[in-house]
């Protein structure tokens, strides 16, 4: 037997040792799980969480001082996201045979406690028995962009989040692929991001140079989400491997949407990655999602290969299988179009495209939201709209060059407005469709009022600028109406039709 396999026979022992104390403390059954790296007891309302003593490649808890160290560094971490759930560092005291949490004397171990969540409070779990939807995590992609913005940012020369560094990253990933038949996926993945290298590198150095590589969750996953006081928060951060943390927030944002894409939720992930690009702001994030998404579907993939090579049962689920051809779907979703709307304050044009969002899998950018990130409140003049859409025009070129269907909901009163956002179209050979929304002026009289009375939406739009702006409409003209729909938002129109009807446009105008 080696030191190390001595070392974690004793470590088991202490653990079971404690567990028969806590049994006899609390009068009941006390369940043990156990990870790769760690044991958790669950006890009355709390877990406790005991480092193995390992030395593996990607981690060191070999010596007390060093699981000191990271239970530490975990309960600092986890508590940016979830300090609800992370209550403190316990000092295991006694003899391995009688150990005692918190008791008097020299530690000989020490455990995470933590508030003892149920299984049904899992993400994944909720999720599987329908009990989330996008509205959640929609308020937690705002809840991460705010996390986002108050992490800390990678220092000037940091190793992390830097070309070299993501660059050889995916060189390890694909290189010594461990199952043969994946051959020839791999082979046309890796061809795909060498198509892009140099794009790739030149992306992840601005981004790095911006601040946007910073320390993040770094596991971002269903499994490590949770509902949380009546909201989705996130635990189980990685404590023991700065570069996996250091990344860029698109990284993680990529890790999130991917894990739903998975499980067959594109509806979710597109949600998700809408709410966070419109909270956060970060719309240079956009090319490299598609990336990272195939990056992390990678990960999943080999890891499930490796775990498959030793779980027959793992084999026959065909996990990695499917990672697999997520990757490979992503890597192959190219469907530039654009679609841009037209109408007046309340005439339903974000209540619209929110539902198209889901079913289109488009990138939305709103005016209300772009007007108030750029000049504040109460800006409605010409000059003020003139750099609004001159803003708009470049985003939706952006998502367009990205590759991904595009939704401008803005008024687009004016003709110049609406000819400006279809020439971004057809400069980059994506088809477009005009959206008119429509609805009578009583109906849109009192969408504006109740609006306003909600106080929820980026949209300051109140009577006065409804009737404003009302005697500026310039109707659509017959060139137009051939690449247009009008739609009477008094009823709900389905979004599946209207998705449909859009994506199913082929040539550019």
């Amino acid at each position: 037997m080696t030191i190390e396999e001595a070392s974690l026979q004793r470590s088991r022992a202490l653990v079971h040792a404690l567990r028969d104390t806590l049994v006899r403390e609390h009068g009941e059954a006390v369940p043990l799980i156990e990870t790769h790296i760690s044991w958790v007891l669950l006890a009355g309302e709390h877990a406790y969480k005991i480092k193995k003593p390992l030395r593996l490649s990607f981690l060191d808890f070999g010596t007390l001082a060093l699981r000191r160290h990271f239970c530490d560094e975990e309960l600092r971490l986890n508590r940016r996201f979830a300090p609800q759930l992370y209550l403190g560092v316990l000092p295991i005291t006694g003899t391995a045979d009688a150990p005692r949490l918190a008791g008097e004397g020299e530690a000989i171990e020490f455990a995470l406690q933590m508030r003892r969540m149920h299984d049904d409070d899992l993400a994944s779990a909720r999720l599987a028995h329908g009990a989330l939807d996008a509205a959640d995590f929609e308020r937690f992609a705002l809840t991460l962009a705010l996390w986002h913005r108050a992490a800390p940012v990678a220092a000037a020369g940091a190793e992390w989040g830097t070309p070299q560094r993501v660059a050889e990253d995916l060189a390890n990933l694909l290189a010594d692929w461990p199952h043969a038949a994946d051959a020839d996926a791999v082979a046309d993945l890796r061809q795909w991001f060498a198509a892009q290298a140099d794009d790739t590198a030149a992306r992840v150095a601005q981004r790095l140079a911006a601040g946007h590589v910073r320390e993040c969750h770094g596991d971002l996953h269903l499994d490590n989400l949770a509902w949380l006081d009546g909201a989705l928060g996130a635990f189980d951060c990685l404590e023991f491997d700065p570069a996996l943390r250091w990344i860029d927030t698109a990284s993680e944002v990529a890790f999130l949407a991917m894990d739903l894409q998975a499980r067959q939720r594109h509806d979710l992930a597109h949600a998700f990655v809408n709410a966070w690009l419109e909270a956060s702001g970060d719309a240079a994030a956009l090319p490299l999602l598609r990336r990272y998404s195939v990056y992390r579907a990678l990960v999943r993939a080999r890891v499930s290969r490796l775990r498959e090579a030793h779980d027959a049962a793992a084999a026959r689920a065909g996990v990695a299988a499917g990672y697999l051809a997520l990757a490979q779907r992503l890597a192959r979703q190219w469907e530039p179009r654009l679609l841009v709307t037209h109408g007046l304050p309340g005439s339903g044009k974000t209540w619209v495209t929110h539902a198209l969002i889901g079913a289109s899998g488009a990138i939305r950018w709103r005016s209300d939201v772009e007007r108030r990130r750029m000049l504040g409140s109460g800006h409605y003049q010409a000059a003020d709209s003139e750099a609004v859409y001159r803003r708009l025009g470049e985003l939706a070129a952006l998502s367009l060059a990205s590759g991904y269907p595009t939704i401008v909901d803005a008024a687009c009163l004016r003709r110049h407005e609406r000819d400006a956002l279809r020439a971004v179209a057809a400069r980059l050979h994506a088809p477009c469709l005009l959206l008119h929304c429509d609805a009578p002026p009583e109906v849109l009289r009192q969408r504006v009022r109740e609006r306003a009375q909600r106080g929820s939406d980026a949209s300051e739009a109140d009577e006065a600028v409804l009737e404003r702006l009302s005697a500026q409409v310039e109707p659509l003209a017959a060139d137009e109406t051939a690449h247009a729909l009008r739609i009477d938002t008094s009823a709900a129109p389905s979004s599946a039709w209207l998705a449909g009807h859009w994506l199913a446009l082929a040539n550019p105008i």
